[in-house]
């Protein structure tokens, strides 16, 4: 072989070993989710409302979700390595002054707050900054009402009438006073555990009430639309769970902090 061509054949074995290190992580990332998480397939979201020449589905990308809240014993290492977020530090521009109250103190949960119960009493910038922390990020609202309109049995949860009675169920019932663990009822059919019958869950777009556009970049947002103890063109008048998250997240600031409003993490593919 002559030495041009031994360099061409260097080169071909060079690039074939690179190909295959980024197919193989490609099929890696997608096929092996990371620990504690489910891949959760590309599918369909039904905003409640939707504007007159609006689609009424809005197409929902593959996503890693956390199969469980985050859970305080989690946060609390969050807050050994991160300690601008303590409750005793914490600016009130970024919580205000119910953030982290059931805890004893600053890295103390205390027994108010079980180390493997949901974290609650967290702004929405805390629980960005946490995801941020693990290299993660908060579920869009398209993200999470797709993944939570799933039952233990079927990804159309609203065609499966035992589901539905037990999540109106819990819509309907006060909060705990002091939170149970994580992952004692049965997971969806995606493996994704307590998004409903817990606690309620920031996402990233809470602000936004309703997603109208892509699922991460809602530029056909009309901000006209009723408020979410409307009914006027809602897709379903009966599905009251549904209306109650809308006119929650249309009542959050950035900085609240609520007793039963914990958070969980996502992932891009």
């Amino acid at each position: 072989m002559n030495a041009t061509k031994k360099i061409h054949a260097l080169l071909l074995v060079a690039f074939c070993g690179c190909l295959s290190v980024s197919i193989s992580t490609e099929t890696n990332r997608t096929a092996s989710p990371p620990k504690g998480m489910v891949l959760i397939p590309t599918g369909q979201y039904k905003p409640l409302f939707t504007a007159a020449n609006d689609a009424k589905t809005v197409a929902v990308p593959g996503f890693y979700l956390d199969t469980l809240p985050v859970k305080n014993g989690e946060f609390l290492e969050f807050l050994r390595v991160n300690p601008k977020w303590r409750r005793s530090k914490v600016k009130p521009l970024f919580a205000d002054s119910d953030y982290l109250k059931n805890w004893a103190g600053d890295l103390d949960p205390g027994p108010q707050a079980l180390s493997d119960a949901p974290v609650t009493h967290v702004s929405w910038f805390a629980a960005k900054a946490y995801a941020t922390w693990k290299q993660k990020r908060l579920p869009a609202t398209a993200e999470w009402e797709y993944a939570a309109a799933a039952s233990p049995s079927r990804p159309d949860g609203e065609n499966d009438p035992a589901f539905l009675a037990t999540v109106r169920a819990w819509y309907t019932s006060p909060a705990q006073a002091t939170l149970p663990s994580v992952g004692r009822g049965r997971p969806n059919c995606f493996g994704v555990f307590d998004l409903h019958g817990l606690v309620w869950e920031w996402v990233s777009d809470f602000n936004t009430a309703m997603v109208t556009g892509d699922a991460r970049v809602d530029s056909g947002l009309d901000r006209q639309l009723f408020c979410g103890s409307g009914s006027n063109d809602a897709r379903d008048r009966s599905d009251f769970p549904t209306f109650m998250r809308y006119g929650f997240r249309s009542s959050l600031k950035a900085s609240y902090t609520v007793h039963n409003l914990g958070f969980r993490c996502a992932k891009d593919l």
